[in-house]
């Protein structure tokens, strides 16, 4: 089994076992460097008559390609990884869990929304479940609870959280650190930044081959850093095109391959009819604020900044959602009055958790301007409005309404 160095325990670790139970087909799919393949390994440490088959190895991958019915014949789980790279498995998977519909007979990896490559046949509609592993989040790095959005959804504005020691330059510091675990294992700066341009060099060569042919790979790499530049905020793919001198047609396309391979996730707009006035644009982030913040080296001003910690705020809240208990969806919204709320989680029920993100370490009442017009409209229905900001007190601005550290998000106990 391949060791893995350091290791921090993942909560996706928990889904997959889960999964596993009842399932007749796991996937766990995310971004390269996640840790997919370490992940899979220990959920099937308990299971002595596990096969493991990693198609990262030629040898593995021709047999495979050659008979795939005889390569899938096992008799415990058998973990495949990197599965996207054999697309004649797919069939034959599908053909062997019909035959044989025990649960957990696969454990899939693959860096890439495998659901999505054109080369794949059919889903496995009742048979499969995936299991998103994103970077690192805070909780899982610092041992924290990581519990923000069941607590909000449980306690609303009566939520309460630990003053906090973190300050804006120690967020700055840890959104440019990110989440990839090779990427935190180097400490240097210089170290750091060699890991993220070989990564950027990997995705270019190998993940985005997988999915399309890329006639100019120069246009993709200026692309990649004009997102960067302003991740966070609305995805223009006119104004793209133009600063490019790239087709509309081209941008899109190019966004949506950066999307598949895990490098950069598209925040719809959130509307309702109480507030008719809202525009449909999407919200563009980076998967993982540290490659973000590797990418705008140097640019030091407060639009960058402040970027750069949204997206870092909304890459928790994304991990967040792929265990808490609480099922919901994120959103952004942003109306043509120039009320715009950087994150909008809605729950099954209809509720609302409104959360604004300041760079700052002090609060003005004003930060609560888009907060209030929401909860206005919303009635009832919105059950909580925060800013999430740098400093260091949770405060509360009127009924449902309060300010909190940036750092609740991971030192938040889920209740």
């Amino acid at each position: 089994m391949r060791q893995a160095v350091d290791y921090l325990p993942r909560r996706a670790a928990e889904l997959v076992l889960e999964a596993l139970t009842d399932t007749r087909v796991v996937i766990i799919n995310g971004a390269r460097q996640t840790g997919k393949s370490t992940l899979a390994e220990r959920c099937l440490v308990d299971r002595p008559d596990a096969v493991k088959r990693y198609l990262d190895d030629p040898r593995t991958r021709a047999s495979a390609t050659a008979d795939p019915v005889a390569f899938l014949d096992a008799p415990g789980t058998m973990l495949i990884d990197e599965v996207q790279r054999v697309p004649e498995l797919w069939l034959a998977i599908k053909h062997a869990v019909d035959r044989d519909p025990r649960p957990g007979r696969f454990l899939l990896t693959g860096s890439a929304r495998l659901l999505g490559l054109s080369e794949l046949p059919d889903a496995l509609p009742g048979r499969s479940e995936t299991v998103e592993l994103f970077p690192l989040s805070q909780g899982e790095i610092l041992g924290a609870s990581d519990g923000f959005i069941d607590a909000a959804f449980a306690e609303g504005s009566s939520l309460r959280v630990e003053p906090s020691d973190v300050r804006r330059k120690d967020y700055i510091d840890l959104a440019s650190r990110g989440g990839y675990p090779e990427a935190l294992r180097r400490h240097a700066p210089r170290r750091r930044a060699q890991f993220f341009k070989s990564y950027l060099d990997d995705i270019m060569s190998r993940d985005i081959h997988q999915v399309a042919d890329i006639q100019r790979r120069s246009d993709m790499r200026r692309l990649i850093a004009a997102l960067a530049a302003q991740s966070g905020g609305l995805l223009n793919y006119s104004r793209l095109s133009s600063d490019l001198g790239i087709p509309v047609t081209t941008t899109r396309e190019y966004v949506a391959l950066l999307e598949v391979v895990y490098l950069v996730r598209i925040i719809p707009a959130w509307s309702a009819n109480a507030t008719a006035r809202a525009i449909a644009t999407p919200k563009l982030v980076f998967n993982d604020s540290g490659l973000a913040a590797h990418l705008l080296a140097g640019v030091t001003n407060d639009a960058a900044t402040g970027g750069l910690i949204e997206t870092f705020v909304l890459g928790e809240l994304t991990r967040q959602l792929t265990w808490s208990q609480t099922i919901a969806r994120l959103h952004h919204y942003r109306d043509r009055d120039g009320y715009e709320v950087d994150a909008v989680l809605e729950d099954d029920a209809g509720r609302i958790v409104a959360i604004e993100v300041k760079a700052a370490e002090t609060i003005r009442t004003d930060d609560f301007r888009s907060l209030r017009m929401l909860q206005r409209r919303l009635g009832e229905r919105f059950h909580a409005g925060f800013v999430l900001y740098c400093g260091d007190q949770q405060l509360p601005f009127g009924d449902g309404l309060s300010c909190l550290p940036i750092s609740a998000l991971w030192t938040t106990i889920r209740t």
